[in-house]
């Protein structure tokens, strides 16, 4: 039987042999299947550790892991069983296979989501790290201590400072080389070769073509940019700065894919490493700097300014939509686009080189965080460990890192009630962000920032955001303090689990010894039978109206309607569970038989209204004893069932459980036999 974390995901993901590729990002693992149909996503998402389980399009399947996600990956690739199925393949082999099959309708939409993400996802560690050494610029500059702002910084920062912002810088204006690496791997290209034709528009002999003798610049009195034209081969080159821009490495990999593989269809194999790279770099540099380019620069310039626009025209439109789609693009990929836009914003000169989408983004993501906060307060206050210790890791990756998707999977996707709630807070932060922007200035930024905690001091004006985002935090945190995380269903299934815990896990030793026979020799009297708890008519336990009594789950045992509201102990024994409500009563005999009598359907709704307790946790009973009296009609005006369940909880463990009455019964008559 399974016993690790990776072992026990294995098994619920099929076994080994269900697994044709395995890969991870930053924080699930991505199953490609022979057959999702042989997923346990019940079972795989109450395995300690694992967040959420969400099945995608033909055979794929994502495991929400969250920071863990790396040692998880790497603790089932060692396993003996996994290394001696088919290897583990990359993401971008994931990807190929995928859209090869050409399922569904949209798989081309899909594919393309997936270049996105692809591209960018194994950049978020360097990208977070370079928001960070941002960070701490802007509280120094904020502070009035380094002046990081200034025209002349050379001067006035001094080198020391200057070099430290090349630590942030290099991840910025490198980023379209970065990008074509990561493009060039998702379509099964030579990721060098993506990477050398951009990195040709970052050399010094390129950037010196605008000094040209025969290059012609024009200054643009709005922007105050010069825009160069350079005479290439006699053909007129557009210059631009290809610093951060990601529009020119998408779309240059995009076409260097299809001639890739054509030129792996020309030549044979012993002459590809030469060829193919050589054709590759000849064709695709002079096509990239001359055309793709110069077009991706206008594409992104087009839609930031459409953006722009947007939110100069109606800014608090703009500020309440952009938390208010978050919360829907994000669980499914469909935020990359957008992401792509804000390091669009940030090199362009058009706008400032300031982005104003992270912004109201933030309010977002901190009504996430604030959400995911009221679960915890919650969850403590119930005492729910797991969702509790999920709460925290999940907070803490939130705050510190920017990161949502261990809130979203883990915690706001299983309880559907935190959604509402959170949206209410995404749109108080986006009304105070989009308020008090007109009025003060609109929120941007410089950096690509995860919204964090840690990285407030990098949105201008900083009181404005901070202000905005604290108010999304509270308002989500305290909706879902208010009003609970959880439906009463999932209150009742948490209060029954609770209770068959208790009773599965009390020791036998709780029970008192049994009384001495003749000679003075204690002897243990076995349990025979399970008498009716309460007087009425016997029904089979598959005909309960709950399904998880229905399926045996809990043992086997009866239901009965009852007549009269006295409700007794079916067997002597210790009482190791008594809800405060009323509704449950687990009892473990001196000889180990663990008997569950539930008092109703979702009658833990009720809150103990119409029931009166006689008895205590760990109280000795005899059968026959009175455990509690219940008002059968207030229970039923409640619109509950008052059939009460009698089970035997531990059934696997005995020789037999044998439920034996049917129709009427009086208190006590025998509804169970039981061998022990």
């Amino acid at each position: 039987m399974a016993s690790t974390t990776a072992e026990q995901i294995v098994e619920k993901v099929g076994g080994p042999g269900n697994i044709s590729s395995l890969t991870h990002c930053a924080t699930r693992l991505r199953f490609e299947l022979k057959d999702a149909g042989l997923v346990d996503q019940s079972a795989l998402e109450k395995i300690p550790g694992v967040l959420g389980a969400v099945p995608q399009s033909g055979d794929r399947y994502q495991v929400v892991i969250g920071g863990a996600v790396a040692s998880v990956y790497a603790d089932i690739t060692n396993l003996p069983s996994v290394k001696g199925a088919k290897p583990a393949a990359s993401d971008a082999d994931i990807k190929a296979a995928e859209r090869a099959k050409a399922r569904g309708k949209v798989a081309w939409l899909d594919a393309f989501f997936e270049y996105l993400s692809n591209s960018f996802r194994p950049l978020l560690g360097v990208l977070l790290g370079s928001s960070l050494i941002i960070a701490i610029a802007a509280v120094l500059d904020a502070l009035h201590i380094v002046p990081f702002q200034g025209v002349d910084r050379l001067t006035a920062a001094g080198a020391t400072w200057v070099f430290w912002d090349s630590m942030w810088r290099s991840v910025l204006y490198f980023l379209p080389i970065m990008v074509a690496y990561n493009a060039s791997k998702a379509l099964k290209v030579d990721p060098w070769i993506g990477a050398s034709i951009m990195a040709a528009l970052f050399t010094p002999e390129f950037l010196s073509l605008s000094e040209a003798a025969d290059t012609v610049c024009t200054t643009n009195a709005t922007l105050g940019t010069d825009q160069c034209v350079a005479q290439i081969f006699g053909l007129p080159m557009q210059l631009n700065g290809y610093g951060g821009q990601v529009f020119v490495p998408l779309i240059m990999v995009a076409v260097l894919a299809q001639l890739y593989k054509l030129l792996q269809k020309i030549f044979p194999d012993n002459l590809q490493m030469v060829f193919v790279p050589f054709f590759c770099l000849l064709i695709m540099v002079p096509v990239t700097g001359f055309i793709i380019g110069p077009i991706s620069m206008w594409l992104g310039t087009g839609l930031g300014a459409g953006l722009a626009w947007l939110n100069n025209t109606v800014p608090l439109l703009f500020a309440v939509l952009i938390p208010m789609i978050y919360p829907f693009l994000v669980p499914l990929g469909l935020h990359w686009p957008l992401n792509a836009l804000m390091l669009a914003n940030i090199s362009s000169a058009a706008t400032g080189h300031q982005d104003f989408i992270q912004g109201p983004m933030g309010t977002w993501n901190f009504a996430c965080f604030g959400a995911t906060a009221g679960v915890l307060v919650v969850a403590s206050r119930v005492k729910d460990n797991e969702v509790r210790q999920t709460a925290i890791g999940a907070l803490a990756a939130g705050l510190l890192g920017g990161i949502s998707e261990p809130s979203l999977y883990g915690i706001h996707l299983r309880y559907k009630r935190i959604y509402p709630r959170m949206l209410i807070g995404c749109a108080v932060g986006g009304l105070t962000i989009g308020i008090l922007g007109w009025l003060f200035g609109t929120v941007k930024t410089g950096a690509f920032a995860f919204t964090s905690l840690l990285t407030i001091p990098v949105f201008s004006p900083m009181w404005v955001y901070a202000i905005s985002i604290a108010a999304a935090f509270v308002t989500a945190m305290l909706l879902v303090i208010a009003s609970d995380y959880r439906t009463a269903e999932q209150k009742a299934e948490f209060e029954q689990a609770q209770a068959d815990l208790a009773l599965a896990e009390a020791p036998a030793a709780a029970a008192p010894a049994a009384a001495p026979a003749a000679g003075g020799v204690a002897t243990l009297v076995a349990t025979r039978t399970v008498g009716a708890p309460v007087a009425g008519t016997v029904v089979p336990l598959a005909e309960v109206n709950d399904k998880v009594f229905a399926s045996k789950a809990l043992g086997d045992g009866v239901g009965i309607v009852p007549s009269d509201g006295h409700v007794t102990a079916p067997v002597a024994g210790t009482l190791v569970t008594v809800a405060d409500t009323g509704h449950a009563f687990g009892i473990k005999t001196d000889d180990g038989v663990e008997v569950l009598v539930h008092v109703g359907i979702d009658t833990v709704q009720m809150e103990g209204k119409g029931f009166q307790l006689d008895v205590a946790k760990d109280q000795r009973v005899e059968a026959g004893d009175l455990l509690a009296k219940v008002d059968l009609e207030a229970v039923k005006e409640a619109g509950f069932d008052t059939t009460t369940i009698v089970v035997v909880i531990n059934t696997l463990s005995l020789k037999s459980v044998q439920p034996v009455a049917a129709g009427d019964v009086s208190l006590g008559d025998t509804v169970i036999d039981v061998e022990v």
